[in-house]
Protein backbone atom coordinates (compact mmCIF):
# COMPACT_ATOMS: atom_id res chain seq x y z
CA UNK A 1 0.00 0.00 0.00
CA UNK A 2 1.68 3.35 -0.91
CA UNK A 3 2.29 5.64 0.96
CA UNK A 4 -0.32 8.93 1.40
CA UNK A 5 -0.18 12.49 2.50
CA UNK A 6 -2.12 13.53 5.54
CA UNK A 7 -4.59 15.70 2.30
CA UNK A 8 -5.33 12.54 0.55
CA UNK A 9 -6.20 10.60 3.72
CA UNK A 10 -8.48 13.37 4.86
CA UNK A 11 -9.93 13.07 1.51
CA UNK A 12 -10.18 9.99 1.82
CA UNK A 13 -11.54 10.18 5.35
CA UNK A 14 -14.39 12.70 3.89
CA UNK A 15 -15.88 10.70 0.96
CA UNK A 16 -16.22 7.91 3.21
CA UNK A 17 -17.97 9.94 5.58
CA UNK A 18 -20.59 10.88 2.83
CA UNK A 19 -20.99 7.68 1.44
CA UNK A 20 -21.72 6.69 5.01
CA UNK A 21 -24.49 9.55 5.19
CA UNK A 22 -26.35 8.37 2.11
CA UNK A 23 -26.09 4.79 2.79
CA UNK A 24 -27.91 5.77 6.37
CA UNK A 25 -30.50 7.69 4.47
CA UNK A 26 -31.30 4.97 2.29
CA UNK A 27 -31.68 2.89 5.15
CA UNK A 28 -33.67 4.99 7.24
CA UNK A 29 -35.78 5.62 4.35
CA UNK A 30 -36.02 1.41 3.57
CA UNK A 31 -36.69 1.30 7.21
CA UNK A 32 -39.12 3.55 7.48
CA UNK A 33 -41.22 1.65 4.26
CA UNK A 34 -41.06 -1.80 5.64
CA UNK A 35 -42.47 -0.74 9.61
CA UNK A 36 -45.23 1.27 7.81
CA UNK A 37 -47.84 -0.74 8.64
CA UNK A 38 -50.51 1.53 8.04
CA UNK A 39 -50.13 1.40 4.56
CA UNK A 40 -49.81 -1.75 4.37
CA UNK A 41 -53.28 -2.19 5.83
CA UNK A 42 -53.84 0.38 3.60
CA UNK A 43 -52.66 -1.10 0.43
CA UNK A 44 -53.87 -4.60 1.80
CA UNK A 45 -57.66 -3.52 3.27
CA UNK A 46 -59.31 -6.63 1.69
CA UNK A 47 -57.01 -8.85 2.83
CA UNK A 48 -56.94 -7.36 6.13
CA UNK A 49 -61.05 -7.33 6.50
CA UNK A 50 -61.05 -10.73 5.56
CA UNK A 51 -58.25 -12.08 8.16
CA UNK A 52 -59.54 -10.24 10.98
CA UNK A 53 -63.15 -11.87 10.29
CA UNK A 54 -62.04 -14.97 10.25
CA UNK A 55 -59.76 -14.59 13.41
CA UNK A 56 -63.08 -13.17 15.17
CA UNK A 57 -65.29 -15.81 13.70
CA UNK A 58 -62.66 -18.38 15.34
CA UNK A 59 -62.49 -16.29 18.85
CA UNK A 60 -65.58 -16.35 19.04
CA UNK A 61 -66.66 -19.89 18.15
CA UNK A 62 -63.81 -21.40 20.44
CA UNK A 63 -65.44 -18.83 23.37
CA UNK A 64 -69.02 -20.60 22.21
CA UNK A 65 -67.43 -24.29 22.54
CA UNK A 66 -65.73 -23.73 25.87
CA UNK A 67 -68.76 -22.04 26.80
CA UNK A 68 -70.79 -25.02 25.88
CA UNK A 69 -68.51 -27.27 27.68
CA UNK A 70 -68.71 -25.47 30.63
CA UNK A 71 -72.11 -25.79 30.74
CA UNK A 72 -72.48 -29.28 30.10
CA UNK A 73 -69.97 -30.01 32.85
CA UNK A 74 -72.33 -28.16 35.76
CA UNK A 75 -75.17 -30.19 34.94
Amino acid sequence: MPDRSPAEIRASIEANRAELAVSIERLRGEVAELTDWRGYLRRNRKTALVGAAVAGFVVGGGLAALGGLAFRRGR
